[in-house]
C-alpha cells in the first residue's frame, strides 16, 4: 500500500497527470472568465483554498465540485465530462479497474474474512478501517477514501438493481473496529442490507470444521456486457482474474462456501443475536 503522503495520487499510474490536467482546465476557464480563485469559490460555495488546491492537483474534487465549476465557468460540459475519471482517482491505483467494473455489474458476490465488505460498510466503520492502515494515511486521504467507498454504495439504488451476495466470517462480526458503538452501527447496517430483495448475506460460523474459504477473500463480478471475473486483493496489490478456467474454479469455491455457511435467514438471526449482546 502506498505511504501516508499522497497514496491516492501515486506516481506513474496516470492519475496524478490527469488531475494536473483537470486543474489546468479549471484554471484556464477561470482566467477566461476574469475571476480570481476567491471569486470563483464564492460563486460555487467553496473557499479560495479549495479552488487553489484543485487547480494545483493537491485535492481530488468531489463530483458536486466538478458540476458546480462547469456551471459557474460556463464550460459547457467540458469539466463535467471528466467527472467519472476524477472520481476514479479517489481510489487507490490497484482498485480502480475493479471499481469501474463494479459500477457496471449485474452481479457481485464476495467472500470476506477480515472486515465487512466495502459495499456494506457504514461511514464510521469505513473510516475506522482506513485509519488502521499502516503506513498511516493522512486525514485528508482517509476522508477521500471514505467518500469514495460510500459512493460505491449507489449500486444499491441503481434502477436495474444488481444481484448481490456476501459470505462473511463470523469473527468479522465480532471485531470492534472503531469501538463497540461503531460495530453496533455496522451490524444494524447489515440487517438493513440483508432485508433488501436483491441482497443475500450469509455468515460462516467460526466453529465450522470444513471451510472452503481458507485460501482467502475474493469477489466475483459480472459486468452487464461481459463474462464473470474474479478480483483478489491484499497488501496493497490486486489481481483481476480473467482466465475462464480460473474464474470457474473461484466460482465453484464460492458455491461451496455458501453451502457451508448459514442460510441468509439464519444469518440475520445471528446478527440480531450479536446486536442484542452489545
Amino acid at each position: 500500500m502506498a505511504g501516508a503522503g499522497r497514496p491516492d495520487q501515486p506516481e506513474g499510474d496516470g492519475s496524478g497527470a490527469f488531475l494536473r490536467c483537470f486543474g489546468r482546465q479549471v484554471k484556464l476557464f477561470r482566467e477566461r472568465a476574469g475571476w480570481t480563485q476567491a471569486q470563483l469559490g464564492a460563486r460555487m460555495g467553496y473557499g479560495e483554498d479549495m479552488v487553489a488546491a484543485v487547480e494545483q492537483a493537491r485535492r481530488i474534487p468531489k463530483p458536486e465540485f466538478v458540476d458546480r465549476a462547469d456551471e459557474a465557468l460556463a464550460a459547457e460540459g467540458v469539466l463535467s465530462a471528466m467527472k467519472e475519471e476524477v472520481a476514479r482517482a479517489r481510489y487507490p491505483a490497484f482498485f480502480r479497474d475493479y471499481a469501474r467494473l463494479e459500477t457496471e455489474a449485474v452481479e457481485v458476490h464476495a467472500y470476506a474474512g477480515q472486515a465487512v465488505p466495502g459495499l456494506l460498510q457504514t461511514e464510521e466503520y469505513a473510516r475506522a478501517v482506513f485509519q488502521m492502515w499502516r503506513p498511516q494515511l493522512d486525514e485528508e486521504t482517509v476522508e477521500q477514501r471514505v467518500a469514495a467507498r460510500m459512493a460505491r454504495q449507489e449500486l444499491f439504488s441503481r434502477r436495474a438493481a444488481p444481484s448481490l451476495s456476501f459470505v462473511i466470517e463470523e469473527v468479522v462480526l465480532k471485531r470492534p473496529f472503531g469501538g463497540k458503538h461503531v460495530l453496533q452501527g455496522q451490524l444494524e447496517q447489515l440487517l438493513l442490507a440483508g432485508r433488501r430483495r436483491n441482497v443475500e448475506i450469509q455468515v460462516m460460523p467460526t466453529d465450522r470444521e470444513d471451510n472452503a474459504g481458507v485460501d482467502g477473500p475474493f469477489t466475483l463480478v459480472t459486468p452487464g456486457d461481459g463474462e464473470q471475473l474474479a478480483y483478489l486483493e491484499g497488501q496493497g496489490r490486486s489481481t483481476l482474474v480473467t482466465r475462464r478456467a480460473e474464474v470457474r474454479g473461484i466460482a465453484l469455491r464460492y458455491g461451496i462456501i455458501r453451502a457451508q455457511a448459514l442460510t441468509p435467514r439464519e444469518s440475520l438471526v445471528l446478527i440480531e443475536k450479536l446486536l442484542g449482546e452489545r
